[in-house]
């Protein structure tokens, strides 16, 4: 297949995944959130000061790694 047709494949169902994933964060928020409180977990940085706050979802970002690594590993085992 050319080069360019493969990588706009990939950004059809690239998109099309994003556009459903944002769908069910947006469903999810109407019923009251996950289960899960992605952002809010423990090991995440939140320092407080009195003229503002710092917030850096470290664990959230490890997680979110993983679970991506994963779901690309079995893409590229399935295309095989």
């Amino acid at each position: 297949m050319e080069p360019l047709r493969e990588l706009g494949r990939m950004m059809v169902f690239a998109g099309a995944a994003l556009a459903a994933v944002g769908a069910l964060v947006w469903l999810a928020a109407r019923r009251g959130g996950f289960p899960l409180r992605l952002g809010r977990l423990p090991g995440d940085i939140v320092h407080q000061g009195k003229h503002g706050s710092f917030y850096f979802p470290v664990v959230t970002c490890i997680l979110l790694s993983v679970a991506f690594t994963l779901i690309l590993r079995l893409v590229q085992w399935l295309k095989r």
